[in-house]
């Protein structure tokens, strides 16, 4: 992503011309800096697009870069500064690697620069120069009628950048004998540029062996560019290439086969580059990967007359029984050298003549044997998986052999008769060679086999255990139209009717065997095996202890019973969509119930369908209008008692009930004009509050009043809180959806209740309630109590109204001759705000009291939003 940072080509310029004030200011100490800076500046000028549309940013990097390597030999600014010529080397070649032909017109300087440098530099030099002359022939090459003049003027040229020639791609050449390389006409005067190939391939030897593999593939482009440049310029470096160990300088040796074939390497080369590759294929020094390179290398080998040329995977003619007899895997192998060896030796047996091929394909199989010996002696999961990707390979090559083919299965059976564990690598692999088979004879064969040695197995091998993969096997047996499943059906009989399976009502057991019955249902012979499959069905329906396995069984039943073999395996073969790839649903909890039919599934819509909207209550009374004579007040000694005393009953002043009216959103699809049987559910995004029930609405029209449902919420912590709110609803073609509603935000004072007193309870009552509180909570009794204070200015009328409007469902005392007030919000589960507002001469005052201080960033809050409007009366006045 590089234009996260920098979008745009403008954007990109002025961040580089801050990095670029970085670098100028860097001390000539801080190296490391230096580099990091340069790089930075040269990749937000590539990725940004500045170096491609030639922004002035660009075009002083490039000059300053250019001066940065002309110092030559750190004559000028030391040996310090070399790593600052390193990176600057660095980075020009990037750019023209990005912008190939960027340096096209430069070649002679850069050559002088190559020549002059001595020290370790010189590879730099080297390389920078070696791909602006690649570039350079290759937009020759791509042009038409090129002269000599033409083609000296690029090996001698020493002007500016060349902006224009930025029509390359990133790509290599597509060097291969079956595409056509771009080259120059013939006849071109070629000496010039023979020298400079001469002295480059002369120099490489200086170079690390990376350096030198990207030189020598620069190189063999050039010469397969210019006809009038022979191969033979590489001849005097192959003796020292066939004995290197280095794997980039092996892949680049081998690039040049495949680039030039015999017109240079003879057929005595061709043979001891491949034994040279044999050799360290088996190298006990190298790592793991290095081995497999050679390997692949012998696989691939370059011929210089290849057979075969479509690009499938064939041996090399001259990689014969006697010359990898060395290769031959053996189980002291890693996994993946064993494997490789392995595809290797069987490619060349089935292409050996008869005798060597007999005694090569046995030890083969002997070894396979020996691997499955490990893993019925238990063997690792490693192992248990390398076994049977060698199996796989073997019959690969081999499946068309009578006998061997036959022993493997009955060595695979007899296996699994004592490692039931096994059932899904024996499945994976019958699998697998029924895909890349024409004929699957040899997968039927082999679960025709594990069938047999189920049914065979005595009582006490199947336990929950074993049964759980016998049923996966079974379930892969009864896929095949070819197998016979009147066996399947009477051993599942057998164990259910036999056993406790069905009192136990394992649901896992269960739904394996249901998985086994839904495939039989789709299984040509059905007619055959009519009534024993209804007899287990209707077993499993009325006998099972999970309630999801008999319905599902029943369900079963009832298709099986009603619908010819046709329709049957069209219902059950059916997609959501009528022929896209299957999608999970949330109803697809068992996996023989995906695509049984649509109205099956819960289908997802991603917008919203439904909405939930606030019912806006009207303001509570005021409960000072009931009163009560003293004498009934007095015969309650302490009412904050009785009071207290409310809460020792279990969920008393527990829960905050709101109300919504449940509506269409505004846009909704006509689909959803009427939905049915609609389940709400909400998840908390806090642990505030205790998990809220599903709601069910029996049905939502647009046309019509919309339904109330009330939502109730049980605090922990009184503090405001969202709701995520999610349906499950049913539309009138049958089919269920699930959607998100919008959060619903549930607000401070939503939370608020009056005093949970007594109906028709004194006012007197209820002010010695609050009196009692507010000394409590003003002496700091509990500990989290705590007192505050809020003011603002208003009109008389105003603060009326705000009186009327916010408290008048929770007022205490009513005094407005006096101009006081007294109000308490009861909070569930157990808390409590309490003001005494009284007004001034200049301002309203209201003391706050609260038995839990952290409810007082919410009560300011609060009293903020109500007065906003009072105070701005007051200003504006």
């Amino acid at each position: 992503h590089p234009t996260i940072l920098c979008p745009s080509s403008t954007v990109g310029e002025e961040t580089a011309l801050e990095l670029l004030s970085v670098f100028s200011h860097t001390p000539q100490k801080s190296i490391i800096l230096k580099c990091n800076v340069m790089l930075a500046i040269t990749n937000v000028i590539i990725c940004t697009s500045c170096l491609a549309t030639h922004t002035k940013m660009a075009e002083d990097w490039l000059d300053l870069l250019f001066q940065t390597i002309q110092d030559t030999n750190d004559y000028r600014c030391g040996v310090s500064q070399q790593p600052v010529r390193a990176t600057a080397c660095d980075c020009l070649r990037e750019m023209e690697t990005c912008n190939p032909g960027l340096l096209s017109q430069k070649l002679e300087a850069l050559y002088l620069l190559k020549q002059q440098e001595t020290s370790v530099l010189h590879q730099s030099y080297c390389m920078l120069y070696t791909l602006g002359l690649k570039n350079a022939i290759r937009i020759l090459a791509n042009q038409k009628d090129v002269t000599d003049l033409e083609f000296k003027s690029i090996l001698g040229g020493n002007e500016g950048f060349a902006w224009k020639t930025n029509q390359l791609g990133l790509t290599s050449l597509p060097i291969n004998m079956m595409v056509q390389v771009p080259h120059l006409p013939p006849g071109l005067d070629c000496k010039e540029l023979k020298s400079i190939m001469s002295s480059l391939l002369e120099e490489s030897y200086l170079l690390t062996p990376i350096s030198q593999s990207a030189l020598l593939r620069d190189l063999v482009e050039v010469v397969a560019m210019v006809p009038g440049l022979s191969p033979t310029l590489f001849k005097s470096q192959l003796l020292r290439l066939f004995g290197t160990a280095d794997v980039s300088l092996m892949h680049a040796t081998l690039f040049m086969k495949e680039t030039f074939t015999d017109s240079l390497f003879t057929g005595e080369d061709e043979n001891f580059l491949l034994k040279r590759l044999v050799g360290t294929a088996q190298h006990p020094l190298l790592r793991i990967p290095e081995k497999l390179f050679y390997m692949e290398c012998i696989l691939h080998f370059p011929e210089n007359r290849p057979i075969s040329s479509c690009g499938e995977e064939s041996l090399p003619v001259l990689v014969t029984p006697r010359l990898a007899a060395s290769l031959h895997p053996t189980v002291f192998n890693d996994s993946a050298t064993m494997l490789c060896r392995l595809n290797l030796l069987c490619l060349v047996h089935l292409e050996a003549d008869e005798g060597e091929a007999d005694k090569g394909i046995d030890y083969l199989f002997d070894h396979i044997m020996a691997l499955l010996k490990i893993v019925d002696n238990d063997g690792s999961r490693e192992v248990v998986v390398t076994s049977f990707r060698a199996l796989f390979i073997f019959l690969m090559h081999f499946n068309g052999i009578e006998q061997l083919p036959e022993k493997l299965i009955e060595k695979l059976c007899d296996m699994y008769s004592r490692h039931s564990r096994l059932a899904p690598n024996l499945i994976g692999l019958a699998d697998r060679i029924q895909e890349h088979l024409d004929d699957p004879v040899w997968s039927v064969k082999l679960l025709r086999g594990l069938q047999k040695c189920i049914m065979e197995m005595p009582p006490l091998q199947l336990t929950i255990h074993n049964l759980s993969w016998h049923l996966k096997v079974l379930g892969r047996v009864a896929k095949e139209g070819q197998i016979t499943q009147k066996n399947t059906i009477y051993l599942l009989l057998n164990v259910l009717i036999n056993s406790n399976l069905c009192e136990r009502g394992n649901w896992q057991v269960g739904n394996a065997v249901l998985a086994v019955c839904r495939n039989l249902l789709e299984h040509p012979s059905i007619d055959q095996t009519f009534i024993e499959l209804a007899d287990l069905l209707q077993y499993i329906s009325v006998h099972y202890d999970d309630t999801d396995i008999k319905d599902h069984a029943r369900f079963y039943y009832t298709l099986l019973t009603n619908l010819s073999w046709e329709k049957l395996t069209g219902v059950l073969v059916k997609r959501i969509d009528g022929g896209r790839a299957k999608e999970r649903s949330h109803s697809a909890i068992m996996a023989e119930s995906e695509g049984i039919a649509s109205n099956l599934t819960v289908h997802k819509i991603n917008r919203h369908v439904l909405q939930l909207i606030k019912v806006h209550e009207k303001a509570l009374q005021s409960s000072l209008e009931s009163s009560e004579s003293l004498e009934t007040m007095e015969e309650a000694r302490n009412w904050l008692e009785v009071y207290q005393g409310q809460f020792h009953t279990p969920g008393f002043g527990s829960e905050v009930i709101l109300r919504y009216n449940l509506t269409h959103a505004k846009e909704t699809d006509p689909l959803f004009d009427k939905v049915f049987t609609i389940c709400l559910h909400f998840e908390l995004r806090d642990s505030n509050y205790a998990k809220v029930n599903d709601i069910h609405v029996p049905c939502v029209f647009k046309d019509r009043k919309p339904p109330e449902v009330k939502v109730n919420l049980k605090p922990f912590q009184p503090y405001p809180t969202t709701l995520c709110v999610s349906a499950i609803f049913t539309t009138q073609d049958g089919r269920s959806w699930h959607s998100q509603l919008p959060d619903v935000s549930v607000s401070f004072p939503e939370i608020f209740l009056p005093l949970p007193l007594p109906p028709n309870t004194p006012c007197e009552c209820k002010e010695q309630v609050f009196d009692s509180i507010w000394e409590a909570a003003a002496s700091g009794n509990p500990d989290k109590s705590a007192t505050s204070l809020f003011c603002f200015k208003t009109r008389d009328e105003s603060l009326t109204a705000l009186i009327e409007t916010h408290f008048q469902g929770y007022l205490i005392t009513d005094q407005p001759i006096e101009r006081s007030w007294k109000v308490l919000f009861f909070l569930p589960p157990m808390c409590h705000v309490l003001l005494k507002i009284t007004q001034a001469e200049d301002a309203v005052q209201v003391s706050i009291a609260t038995d839990n201080w952290e409810l007082l960033p919410f009560v300011n809050s609060y009293l903020q939003n109500i007065t906003d409007h009072c105070s701005t009366t007051v200003n504006d006045s």
